[in-house]
């Protein structure tokens, strides 16, 4: 598998595929938050990230942010306030649960 991947890489090389790219020959630039992701999971994340994609807790990130602003939004019904803190409330523990999962495990 080694020597294919070599293989493949001296024909970009020498086609001058690999000298198109952004930083080629250049030392990768660090993502924000690199040295904060847990060393088994930044190859993973920078994958994703490259591939465009986020990994699932950005979601829940926004979630939590349209919630918390829904929450302010419906101070005029205290039901449907007190409907959307408890949703809020059970997100951000599923997400304070899915983060310490993350860091301990170190898997996705």
């Amino acid at each position: 598998m080694d020597d294919e991947i070599g293989r493949k890489l001296r024909e970009a090389e020498a086609s001058g595929e690999l000298a198109a790219a952004r930083n080629y020959g250049k030392p990768l630039e660090e993502d924000e938050g690199w040295a904060a992701t847990p060393e088994a999971l930044r190859m993973p994340f920078k994958i994703l990230k490259d591939a465009g994609y986020a990994p699932p807790e950005l979601a829940l990130f926004h979630e939590r942010a349209r919630l918390r602003a829904a929450v302010v939004a419906a101070a005029a019904d205290p039901a449907e306030q007190q409907r959307l803190q408890q949703a809020l409330s059970e997100l951000e523990q599923a997400l304070a649960l899915r983060l310490e999962s993350l860091r301990l495990n170190a898997t996705l």
